[in-house]
């Protein structure tokens, strides 16, 4: 499996808060590069091809940071690690990019995404979902984008568990515990309507 997207940064120089908030006004990002080695790079990002990079890939999808220092381009592998967001803007204030080696596994949270109508939800049940997303751990490039969880055929009182997942080759889920994913419950009985009928018995007698 080939690196299919590349994102072009550059290399900063200047930090702090003044620095930062100068760039974002130029539609640029600031962010930090940490290499596969330990070594931490300053950064700053296009907004535009960084959100529509960021768009396609999440955090699970490895590309290329091709980063330009006065001219010098190198290129390595990464994935998104972490954004910070403006409160109410929703743009971009800050990201992570988080260096990987391409044979060496690497541990990220996938995204969980449940499909179908379960036979019991049919009957009356509620489908509940306890999970938004699982740990996964893989090589870079063998790493899902995101697991999906088909529901038709859950009954009433069934419960998928992490345990039961079924996941790409080469990937495994990293959990101390077999915990639950996704259940179908019996729907509670309404409180009101139980009150309803014991108030009208009592009327009766």
């Amino acid at each position: 499996m080939d690196i299919e997207k590349t994102l072009s940064v550059q290399k900063r120089e200047d930090c702090g808060k003044g620095p930062s908030g100068r760039l974002r006004s130029q539609e640029l990002i600031p962010g930090v590069f940490y290499t596969a080695k330990g070594e931490n790079i300053t950064v700053q990002a296009p907004t535009l091809p960084l959100e529509k990079l960021y768009a396609e890939v999440g955090h699970t999808t490895v590309f290329n940071l091709e980063i330009d220092e006065n001219g010098q381009k190198s290129t390595h592998p990464v994935l998104i690690w972490q954004v910070q967001r403006h409160p109410y803007k929703k743009c971009f204030t800050h990201i992570d990019f988080y260096g990987v080696d391409l044979n060496k596994e690497v541990k990220v949270d996938v995204p969980l995404e449940f499909v179908g109508v379960s036979r019991g939800v049919k009957l009356g049940g509620v489908l509940e979902t306890y999970r938004e997303s699982v740990r996964l751990s893989s090589k870079p490039l063998d790493m899902p984008k995101k697991i999906t969880i088909d529901v038709s055929d859950m009954d009433i009182n069934d419960t998928i568990n992490m345990a039961d997942l079924q996941l790409p080759a080469n990937v495994t889920a990293v959990y101390d515990q077999n915990f639950a994913v996704v259940s179908v419950l019996a729907k509670a009985k309404d409180d009101g309507e139980e009150g309803g009928e014991e108030g009208a018995a009592a009327a009766a007698e």
